[in-house]
């Protein structure tokens, strides 16, 4: 088991963080994640086959990019991935 540790943009509330939980736990091979709102960090448990580079393009789909490389576009995506997120929750 490995460990990836990927600070965000975009992390707002309870509902992003359910979204982000939810995108990535869904994927094959990440076994655990975490998420903690106030300093944006998410951490993933995962397998050797799991790159960063998937879990980023994951993250930048739902308006969650990797701090310092996001636009406005993902901003506006955050919005209603944020929404999302507090339905599920």
């Amino acid at each position: 088991m490995n460990q990836e540790t990927i600070i965000i943009d975009n992390l707002k509330c309870g509902g992003c963080a359910n979204t982000v939980k939810k995108q990535l736990s869904g994927m094959e091979g990440v076994q655990n994640v975490s998420v903690d709102v106030e300093t944006s960090t998410v951490v993933v448990e995962k397998e050797e086959g799991v790159s960063r580079g998937v879990l980023l393009e994951r993250l930048e789909k739902w308006g969650y990019p990797e701090v310092g490389t996001g636009n406005l576009v993902q901003k506006a995506k955050s919005y209603v991935s944020c929404a999302i997120g507090r339905l599920d929750g």
